[in-house]
């Protein structure tokens, strides 16, 4: 079981969200930033590292939104949606592509099978 933790950062009606890199597991879906719990992390603590490595941005983690188990073929994932707010302009530093998505546009991404749930909840939802 491999744990992971996601930023679903909301500016202006739009969410940040960044493409996965090419080799890595899921390449080329869409995604909320973060990534795997190391070692003696708090949830907390590896979203904010996962987005300064990621973004060079820093964020103020939030309620849990939403955590659901995964099993893909090759690994089971328990994922773990964090309210977050930025700190500072993303930028990506891992060449992977980002942008803000409207609310009503998410559906139209391709986002991991994992994600259907909290998309799903996040376009019938009303703007925070």
């Amino acid at each position: 079981m491999i744990v992971v933790v996601a930023a679903v950062i909301e500016r202006d009606g739009s969410f940040l969200v960044t493409r996965r890199i090419e080799g890595a597991h899921l390449e080329g879906l869409w995604e909320f930033p973060g990534g795997k719990i190391a070692t003696g992390e708090t949830h907390a603590e590896a979203l904010a590292r996962e987005i300064r490595e990621e973004l060079d941005a820093d964020v103020e983690v939030g309620a849990l939104l939403f955590e659901t188990q995964f099993d893909y073929a090759e690994r089971t994932l328990s994922l773990h949606f964090y309210h977050c707010l930025l700190r500072g302009a993303p930028r990506p530093l891992l060449g992977q592509q980002m942008k803000w998505v409207r609310r009503a546009e998410l559906r139209a991404l391709d986002f991991p099978p994992a994600d259907e749930e909290l998309i799903r909840r996040l376009t019938e939802s009303e703007p925070r």
